[in-house]
């Protein structure tokens, strides 16, 4: 309900490891596995009433569905024919659930067959590389294995940025780029399937169409549905627009785009997002974090976006100027685009036509933490106290340690 398990201050300490926080935890892990034990004893009595003694006696076996009238007018028309059909199949019950182990294949992966080996001197030594190759979308989740080896090594902190540089030429599988760590900067010439950046931990990620290609980028999709679902530290650059539900979770990226289609930044906590061009409608639904500058070149961005936790205001501070004009200038560079290379050869008319996305909550937080700096609170002492005090829950201060001289 409060929207804040990414920001370690939970008022009812679940979502948290802070001592303090979890003070205010009133349960106990033992009322889980007794309401499981419930659950279980339920599932035993229904499969008794059926005459089922497994669960795997259950699996596939739809002829014991029967479906419901429905009362309610969006589910009356609903027809469930096809999906309570019995496929000849499973004339065998030994068919109707998992008996033979999936082969993923992964060691025909892209991963593990080039990139592990192409970056083995950067993981053991921290040497840069530069490499190029090309990729199929039956290449999926390209980069992940290789960023489970830095990992390995170096744990959430990573390589330096830009250790790894690698481009792929193609048209990239799903989840391009997945919990990519730091050091590693993957350019994609071509386009990519859906959950590009899923993630993002860290890395960067650049996609741009070929340069002989004729279409023009802020009118053409070029990465798919989700891109940078759940990603919390890194920067995406995107020479194109995106389909449906973009930067969906963000919790910490920099992302920087030529347009989105519907359902933008949806649940976003974190990070910040750039869109020059075009956004679908809905907007920013349950946005509850971060801050998105939008192009609203037409005028008509208020009527797309859910105003249901956000507030749209003017690009009018300096601060936001220079933090905008920033990720534009980023976005040429690793790009090329001509929307921002327009966008900033006029930027003191353009600036003017770009909008902020801005929770209403999220803002009140931040204006607090300001003023809690100012009194010269530490980090976690200045968000402990805006949260407790943009919503009304109480304040425990962080014991601090004490040095002793001598």
């Amino acid at each position: 309900m409060m929207r804040v398990c990414n920001l370690d201050t939970c008022p009812v300490g679940v979502a948290t490891q802070n001592p303090l926080l979890r003070a205010k935890f009133c349960g106990k892990p033992e009322y889980v596995e007794n309401f499981m034990k419930f659950i279980a004893q339920d599932l035993r009595e229904w499969m008794a009433k059926i005459g089922v003694k497994t669960v795997n006696g259950l699996i596939g076996h739809v002829e014991k569905l029967v479906p419901r009238r429905a009362e309610h007018w969006k589910a009356a028309g609903v027809d469930l024919t096809d999906l309570l059909y019995q496929p000849k199949i499973c004339s065998n019950d030994n068919e109707r659930y998992c008996t033979l182990k999936q082969d993923h294949r992964l060691e025909n992966s892209i991963d593990v067959n080039a990139l592990v080996r192409l970056c083995g001197p950067a993981i053991k030594d921290g040497k840069k590389i530069n490499s190029s190759l090309k990729i199929t979308n039956i290449n999926r989740v390209v980069g992940t294995i290789l960023s489970s080896e830095i990992t390995r090594v170096y744990g959430a902190k990573g390589l330096p940025d830009d250790t790894i540089n690698l481009t792929f030429e193609g048209s990239a599988g799903q989840s391009f780029g997945a919990f990519q760590t730091h050091g590693v900067t993957m350019k994609l010439v071509g386009d990519s399937n859906d959950y590009i950046g899923k993630g993002l931990s860290g890395g960067k990620i650049i996609v741009v169409p070929p340069e002989d290609s004729p279409f023009d980028a802020t009118e053409n999709v070029i990465i798919g549905n989700v891109a940078f679902y759940g990603a919390v530290h890194g920067e995406a650059y995107i020479n194109g627009m995106a389909g449906e539900r973009f930067c969906v979770r963000n919790s910490g990226i920099t992302a920087v785009i030529e347009g989105v289609g519907q359902h933008g930044c949806e649940y976003m906590t974190g990070g910040k997002v750039a869109i020059l061009g075009k956004t679908g409608r809905n907007f920013g639904a349950g946005m509850s974090g971060g801050i998105a500058y939008v192009y609203n070149m037409g005028g008509d961005f208020e009527s797309r976006c859910n105003k249901g936790l956000v507030l749209i205001e003017a690009v009018e501070s300096e601060e936001d100027k220079n933090d905008l004009k920033t990720m534009i200038e980023n976005h040429l560079k690793y790009t090329g685009s001509k929307r921002a290379e327009y966008l900033l050869n006029n930027w003191e008319e353009e600036v003017k036509n770009f909008v902020k996305v801005i929770p209403e909550t999220y803002k009140a937080v931040v204006e607090e933490i300001k003023k809690c700096k100012e009194t010269g609170m530490t980090d976690e002492e200045s968000n402990m106290k805006a949260f407790a005090e943009v919503t009304g829950t109480a304040y425990i201060q962080p014991e601090r340690s004490v040095i002793h001289n001598g």
